[in-house]
């Protein structure tokens, strides 16, 4: 089950609730009793690992790109 983060409006409360994804999101906060519960909006919690994610696509150093304008060995920046 899917685990979401949670905030008040009103009360500054933030939770984890977990929840099947079909459920209702949650309105009510349980602090406060006010309607001002939502979901709020998180980085995921996986990472893509294997061939074909840019992750993994520059893991040798010699053929990394430029960091600051992501182009090849020719970049005008890294060469500097």
């Amino acid at each position: 089950m899917p685990i979401y983060a949670y905030g008040c409006s009103s009360c500054g409360l933030q939770k984890d609730v977990m929840q099947k994804m079909s459920d209702e999101p949650l309105n009510v906060c349980p602090e406060c009793g006010k309607d001002t519960f939502a979901k709020q909006l998180t980085a995921p919690g996986f990472q893509l690992k294997g061939n074909g994610y840019y992750a993994t696509d520059f893991k040798d150093q010699s053929k990394a790109g430029c960091a600051p304008c992501g182009s090849a060995a020719s970049c005008p920046v890294a060469n500097s």
